[in-house]
């Protein structure tokens, strides 16, 4: 997975922006009757980098970079749902996130912690992300595979793979045939 670097001393007017406008969508969405049409339509302005069809979203979500957030069909995604999104976050059609659950893109340079070091997170499709989980930078969540509840996900997970823990590891093979 390739690391980008943000220097956060550089002042960036786009990110800047980015970021103002995810704040005040984000405000509005929590002030808006949930699964109105007024909350489905800014729940698409939020997400300009995608959001597939017949989607549950429920807030209170929190992010820096909506932009950043990519979403496929049929996701449904639970209340206090996290993501620090210097980098894209690609979660494919049939995904399952239970509450709680943080996904995080960036982290800070050892030595220099105004910059930030930055790998891109995926989510393939089908896969369910248990409550309080977190799912770590440069990570790959495999199809089918599911991550017990408030598990630490530090490493890629293999397709049709049960893990869970702190660090998360293989707790079982699914049978790929049954899906």
């Amino acid at each position: 997975m390739e690391e980008k670097r943000l220097d956060l001393r550089v002042p960036n007017k786009k990110r800047a922006k980015e970021i103002q406008r995810t704040n005040e969508l984000l405000f509005k969405l929590e002030h808006t009757l949930p699964y109105s049409e007024e909350y489905n339509l800014l729940l698409k302005e939020l997400f300009t980098g995608g959001l597939g069809e017949n989607c549950y979203i429920r807030g209170p979500l929190y992010m820096i970079v909506a932009e950043n957030i990519h979403i496929g069909n049929h996701v449904s995604i639970n209340p206090y749902f996290k993501c620090m999104s210097a980098g894209n976050i690609y979660i494919e059609d049939y995904v399952q996130i239970a509450m709680g659950v943080s996904i995080i893109t960036n982290n800070h340079d050892f030595y220099e912690r105004n910059v930030l070091t930055v790998k891109d997170v995926r989510i393939k499709r089908n896969t369910w992300i248990g409550a309080g989980s977190i799912i770590l930078p440069g990570v790959t969540i495999g199809e089918n595979a599911i991550v017990g509840a408030g598990s630490v996900v530090t490493h890629d997970v293999e397709p049709n793979t049960v893990v869970a823990g702190n660090p998360a590891r293989v707790i079982k093979k699914l049978d790929s045939s049954k899906f």
